[in-house]
């Protein structure tokens, strides 16, 4: 049995539910495809890292997360994806599934997805069982992102998996993503060890649909994994811009049409903050600019306020770092950040921009997305629920 054309056979065969309308064999496309609304080039997603700033807590960011995912809803983004990381203290999504489920209880018509989900870190057991729930509570609103890096350093991977685990062989994902397929439409064959094994929420209960996967990355391995198994891609250009062209250029070359997809799907994450004048948006994404120095420095720290960034000495090589980060982080007035995604989409050909404004505070980036949707003439969409 091939693990990886196992996995493309079976994916998306329900795709979430069937109960799309286009793009893929099957309609299960309908379920990945957005629609651009308004002037903009592609469609238009949110990327939360539900970020915590210096004088903020936790609870304060998911409910920062809370209001962005109901302005994204009520403005036509067309999903929200919650991404996993560990040990940073300047994010609270360590648990994607727990914030999708309480996301959404407070929409209805956003999509919601992780962004990923590390699957490394966790049992696909787990994983099923956690998506099938948030799929029971959300049914067709709900997309498994899925990526094989750890989303931290890799002490705490080793506190995450346990020993002997970091070690694992380059097939693994591979191996893990077809057993989570297999838990996920519940048809693992007669005579394997799981056979008897069910994930809940899932078939044997009866359940029609189930999340649509996406492979995530910011190399070319989830890249040719996604086309070769005719899945969904979304790239990390918003951390590893000088890749997204090459990785993109694999995906689509590499893509065999499938039940999920008759055509490549790409998203790219894209840092970008528009504020109401450009001098405030540069105050802003240098909150973020001093964080990820900080990070991979190896001082990971709460994200410092735009008086602490302005404020900080930078040497020659710090500043040759923020320079280099500020240079792929799309920030201005709205006009300038509009001008610059579509100079993006054009430049990569993406099907869909996942737009994720990285600030110290909840305001800006709630100021960020709704100076967005405005430029774009992207036309309220009515309330979200309560």
């Amino acid at each position: 049995m091939s693990d990886t054309g196992d996995a493309r056979r079976r994916d998306g065969a329900d795709g979430a539910g069937g109960t799309g309308d286009g793009g893929g064999a099957g309609g299960a496309g309908g379920a990945i495809r957005g629609t651009a609304l308004g002037r903009a080039p592609v469609p238009l997603s949110v990327l939360d890292l539900v970020t915590v700033g210096a004088g903020r807590t936790a609870h304060e960011a998911l409910r920062t997360s809370v209001a962005i995912s109901r302005l994204a809803e009520s403005r036509g983004y067309h999903r929200h994806w919650v991404a996993e990381h560990h040990s940073m203290p300047g994010v609270a999504s360590s648990s994607p599934a727990v914030i999708l489920a309480h996301l959404a209880a407070h929409t209805s018509r956003i999509r919601l997805g992780s962004g990923g989900v590390m699957l490394p870190n966790h049992a696909p057991l787990a994983v099923a069982e956690q998506f099938g729930t948030l799929e029971a509570l959300a049914p067709g609103r709900i997309d498994l992102g899925l990526g094989r890096a750890p989303g931290t350093d890799g002490r705490t991977a080793a506190a995450l998996r346990g020993p002997g685990r970091l070690d694992e062989a380059a097939d693994e994902f591979p191996r893990r993503l077809a057993e989570l397929t297999r838990f996920l439409d519940d048809d693992f064959p007669d005579g394997h060890p799981y056979a008897r094994v069910h994930a809940v929420p899932g078939p044997v209960q009866g359940s029609t649909g189930r999340p649509p996967l996406w492979l995530l990355g910011s190399s070319g391995f989830s890249a040719r994994l996604a086309g070769e198994l005719g899945l969904p891609f979304a790239y990390a250009h918003h951390f590893s811009a000088a890749g997204t062209l090459p990785a993109l250029d694999l995906y689509r070359q590499s893509f065999r049409p499938s039940a999920v997809l008759d055509a490549p799907y790409a998203v790219i994450g894209v840092s970008a903050l528009a504020a109401d004048t450009g001098a405030e948006a540069r105050a802003q994404v240098l909150t973020g600019a001093l964080s990820m120095l900080r990070l991979r420095s190896g001082r990971p720290g709460l994200i410092p306020t735009p008086e602490e960034a302005a404020a900080y000495a930078f040497t020659p090589l710090e500043r040759e770092f923020v320079d280099g980060w500020l240079a792929n982080v799309v920030h201005g007035t709205a006009e300038e950040v509009r001008d610059g995604l579509d100079g993006l989409a054009k430049r990569t050909g993406a099907d869909e921009l996942m737009l994720t404004a990285n600030a110290h505070g909840g305001e800006a980036r709630l100021r960020s997305y709704e100076l967005v949707a405005d430029a774009y003439g992207m036309e309220p969409q009515g309330p979200a629920a309560g």
